[in-house]
């Protein structure tokens, strides 16, 4: 008699034919409502060259992921979102340095990965990095014009930055910094804020605002970016730093990481406040985090003759402010527009000061989900319930 053949299930196969494991990832389909996301199984990716892939240990949330789940700036679906983390270096593709990122090294991601060959990259303005802005956040795809992330059945998935709300992430060598031994030993899930919350305010403070020690500052926006600015500039050395928003319990938060004066808006007059503070001259520099007319417009007129007004906040795409062009002339004031900081240049520094105790990044960490609970987190943010930066912790 003819023997029955034992049934063998085969391996599910890649597009070029090879098989893949699986990871957990939150999976981001279109609906601008963010509860709506849902962890889901997908392809564990694969380094391509000056790759490396990371495990993710913690992931930030951010603005600007929401801006983009609630379609006020266009990105493609389906999606991984998560732009800040921190992680462990498990894979490299090729050409990777290695004597920088060891396998096992211990690393923080900045958000803004730049090419290092564009027109702007060769003249040290990684922050405006052209691939960047074509390929990754128009397409969600990395610098060879594809994705690194698919589902199982092998349609393609679009990255926001490297998607770190996931289990693995890829991310270019440009863009992936190994933590100074303390951080890495004490703060390893809270150094992913160093990617973006305070990546964005040293970017900011430095190459936009171009913030000195003793210069008055005003920090319209008390979140989570908003409080990194708050914290570099305290170390910097700036003051008196004036804190700006309409929540008590960000300006509470605030003043306890080093603000010296804190507005309500919906209780004072913001302007006659800064005047009063400032001796009547009002701030020598003004950085708006929110990204609204109305406080774009508060902005540009909460600094003094000579200031410089420094736009850190995102909105919607269609959004339009009014400038006083008069006032703007003949008060010599600046209007500097600043999307990050530069990887190369910023981020060494950054985590130097994060190192020494310049921030204290466990403060900045108010709220702490797991990877199942993050449309949840998402949810809290789109509705002000979070003050600072909430954090999803995939855990050891």
């Amino acid at each position: 008699m003819w023997q029955r053949l034992a049934r063998v299930r085969c391996p599910p196969l890649r597009a070029d034919g090879k098989a893949f494991s699986t990871m957990r990832a939150v999976l981001w389909r279109g609906d601008p409502d963010p509860s709506k996301m849902k962890v889901e199984m997908i392809q564990k990716p694969s380094p391509k060259k000056g790759e490396v892939l990371v495990k993710v240990r913690a992931c930030g949330v951010c603005h600007t992921d929401l801006h983009c789940i609630k379609k006020d700036l266009p990105f493609p679906s389906p999606a991984v979102f998560g732009h800040e983390i921190s992680g462990t270096v498990v894979a490299h593709g090729d050409g990777v340095d290695i004597s920088r990122l060891p396998l096992g090294g211990k690393v923080a991601c900045t958000f803004i990965m730049p090419c290092g060959s564009c027109f702007h990259c060769e003249r040290g303005e990684e922050d405006t990095c052209a691939p960047f802005f074509a390929l990754n956040r128009l397409k969600g795809q990395l610098y060879d014009g594809s994705t690194r992330l698919y589902s199982t059945d092998g349609q393609p998935i679009a990255m926001y930055s490297f998607a770190g709300l996931a289990e693995y992430a890829v991310v270019p060598q440009t863009a992936v910094f190994e933590l100074p031994s303390t951080l890495a030993e004490k703060h390893f899930p809270e150094a992913s804020l160093l990617g973006c919350a305070f990546f964005t305010a040293m970017g900011a403070i430095r190459n936009a605002a171009e913030l000195r020690a003793g210069q008055s500052t005003v920090i319209i926006g008390a979140g989570g970016v908003g409080q990194g600015i708050i914290q570099l500039a305290k170390h910097l050395g700036a003051g008196p730093i004036i804190a700006v928003d309409i929540s008590d319990k960000a300006l509470d938060m605030a003043a306890t990481l080093g603000a010296d004066h804190c507005i309500n808006a919906r209780k004072e007059d913001v302007l006659e406040r800064i005047a009063a503070v400032t001796e009547g001259h009002k701030a020598d520099v003004c950085l708006e985090v929110i990204g609204s007319k109305a406080t774009f417009e508060q902005a540009l007129l909460s600094v003094r003759d000579g200031g410089r007004a420094c736009y850190v906040g995102i909105a919607a795409a269609t959004t339009k402010a009014e400038v006083p062009i008069t006032h703007l002339v003949r008060r010599r004031i600046s209007l500097v527009g600043s999307y990050g900081a530069r990887a190369s240049q910023d981020m060494p520094e950054l985590l130097s000061i994060a190192a020494q105790g310049g921030v204290d990044l466990p403060s900045a960490v108010t709220r702490r989900f797991t990877m199942d609970q993050a449309a949840e987190a998402y949810s809290l943010l789109d509705q002000g319930q979070i003050a600072g930066r909430a954090l999803i912790d995939m855990g050891e």
